[in-house]
């Protein structure tokens, strides 16, 4: 495992290791716990990491033999049902209580100081926060990787399904535990399949064919609402809201999860927690893969520092990120670095511009056609299609708008929450919106920086109840409709908000910035049907004309109260 990496700290001690010990569950269900420990007198702190995934390849060698050989006891546990350990897994309802029966457990070992914490990414990240809602008084120290909080939020957002990503969960979920053969199979069936699935009508039951019948999956997809009371008591963010235990937080600007961990440093700092964010140009996976050496090194620093009384290694800053564009990572005092944003207009003819432009008629339009719904490109997913992407050839087709500035005369760096104020109107009241903000270097190459996605519903109104003749022509050229008597229903104009999570970017001095508007990202979110019926059911499908009207504009976080530059010359797409 040495190996593999480049600038991990030397080796300390020489390990030992207890496999398949039985530690008893909430229930009495056995979970199978392998034991790493220094080999060598003196006390030393333990580390809990408990995972659904196994107790093998990476964890094994990663967190049980790395952290036992800078001089910690890593206590290494499949969760119940997973990997040998007794009872049924549920998606998260046994982790409180199997957290606490662990640590029970652990003081009963002679080995253990009572000096205790935590560390894993994702499904390994949810269960440190299970455990800090009644925190023992053992924990000292948790280091939440690249971690989750909310279920809901890893399937749905807003009532769309994250399709693709819950595919992933449910592949990963059900086959990792069981070693790399079983995993890889089943990865490579769901790669194979994975057309046929997405766009399955329905799509209940869909995935079979590719993992099996997944009960937690069926429960997952089957529940869109976050109020639905499936869902209660999944939800872990009200720990970090009263939390006094010093926790660390470690994402990418393109993990999945980075909403969920930035979610949570809000909260800890809310709180007044000890806290510290170190965010990388990583996707979920290669935060572990190419980030592995600087996430280790800030994991083991900030353990060291709360377990061994050794604050040595910590960073003078709470905050550090990676700039993207830029390449170099930047110390901050917190995150965000500031709270004004910075509006860029869409402007007639694709222009992105700093003020906004004369007149009232609709900017533009595209219709969206679920029989054809509009892919997805890269961004935040838990595949290796993850990550900034060349978005020309997405760019190119008729259901895809483009708004680009000019030119940078000087660098333009992008530093928080970026965000998105849209006046738009649909002609059935249905569709859904994707929009992205992008990097255009000299060359034309449009790469994705971050992006969010809203459902819109609104009430139609008839052709009727529009009272100025020249509207109605107006929105039926933007809609691309050749006859005014075609529009039949058109909806209000819309006012919605829509989050495009966060970043760290710079753009260089020559380059655009481009705001780019779609009507789906496909197969990542579940597609739009134009008619209404929820996802999971849905068999009709109804193409939906969307048009964007003035007034809306990119919202980009203004560092160091610097506003929008001057334009230079107009660009469109």
């Amino acid at each position: 495992m040495r190996a593999t990496w480049r600038g991990l700290p030397a080796r300390r001690y020489d390990t030992g290791f207890e496999p398949g010990l039985v530690v008893p569950a909430a229930d009495g269900s056995p979970l199978l716990t392998d034991h790493y420990f220094p080999r060598a007198e003196g006390d030393f702190p333990t580390l809990l990491v408990r995972s659904p995934y196994g107790r093998g390849l990476p964890w094994s060698p990663m967190y049980g033999m790395l952290f036992a050989e800078q001089g910690f006891h890593v206590v290494l546990q499949s969760c119940r049902g997973t990997g040998g350990s007794g009872g049924r897994f549920d998606l998260w309802r046994n982790e409180p209580a199997d957290g606490l029966a662990t640590v029970a457990w652990l003081r009963e070992q002679p080995w253990f100081t009572g000096r205790l914490g935590t560390v894993g990414p994702s499904y390994l990240g949810y269960v440190q926060w299970a455990l800090a809602l009644d925190p023992p008084p053992e924990l000292r120290a948790m280091v939440v990787q690249a971690g989750l909080h909310d279920p809901y939020d890893l399937f749905h957002s807003g009532g769309a399904l994250r399709l693709e990503n819950a595919l992933a969960v449910g592949a990963g979920m059900t086959y990792q535990h069981r070693g790399t053969g079983p995993l890889l199979r089943a990865t490579l069936r769901l790669r194979r399949r994975l057309r046929a699935i997405t766009d399955a009508r329905p799509l209940r039951g869909a995935y079979v064919s590719a993992l099996g019948e997944i009960p937690w999956l069926d429960g997952a997809l089957a529940h869109p609402d976050a109020d639905d009371p499936y869902w209660r008591g999944a939800a872990l963010g009200a720990a970090a809201e009263r939390l006094n235990v010093p926790t660390c937080l470690v994402t990418g600007w393109h993990d999945a999860l980075a909403g969920q961990t930035l979610q949570q440093y809000a909260r800890l700092r809310a709180a007044g927690c000890e806290t510290a964010l170190l965010v990388g140009s990583w996707t979920h996976t290669s935060a572990l893969r190419e980030g592995w050496p600087e996430v280790f090194a800030e994991s083991l620093a900030w353990l060291r520092a709360h377990l061994c009384a050794d604050p040595s290694a910590l960073r003078p800053t709470r905050v550090r990120v990676q700039v993207e564009g830029l390449g170099a990572w930047r110390d901050l005092d917190d995150w965000p670095p500031s709270r004004e944003t910075a509006s860029w207009f869409a402007a007639p003819d694709g222009r992105l511009a700093p003020r906004e432009p004369a007149g009232s008629g609709p900017l533009a339009g595209f219709r969206y056609d679920p029989d054809d719904p509009t892919p997805s490109v890269g961004g935040p997913l838990l595949s290796g299609a993850a990550g900034p992407r060349d978005n020309s050839a997405l760019e190119a087709r008729e259901d895809v708008l483009t708004f680009t500035g000019p030119p940078l005369a000087e660098p333009l760096d992008v530093l928080g929450p970026v965000s998105a104020r849209l006046r738009i109107s649909t002609d059935t009241g249905y569709a859904d919106v994707f929009t992205r903000l992008c990097d255009v270097d000299p060359r034309g190459r449009s790469t994705n920086v971050c992006d969010g996605h809203t459902r819109l519903r609104t009430t139609p109104r008839t052709s009727a109840e529009f009272t100025d003749t020249a509207e109605i022509a107006e929105v039926a050229e933007a809609s691309e409709i050749a006859e005014i008597a075609e529009i039949a229903e058109i909806a209000e104009i819309a006012e919605i908000a829509v989050p495009m999570s966060a970043t760290a970017h710079r753009f260089p001095a020559g380059h655009r910035v481009r705001w780019q508007i779609s009507g789906g990202a496909h197969p990542r979110y579940a597609r739009g049907t134009g008619s209404g019926e929820p996802a999971l059911d849905a068999t009709e499908l109804l193409p939906v004309r969307v048009t964007v009207h003035p007034g809306s504009a990119l919202l980009l976080p203004r560092p160091d109260g610097a506003g929008a530059p001057e334009p230079g010359s107009a660009s469109g797409r």
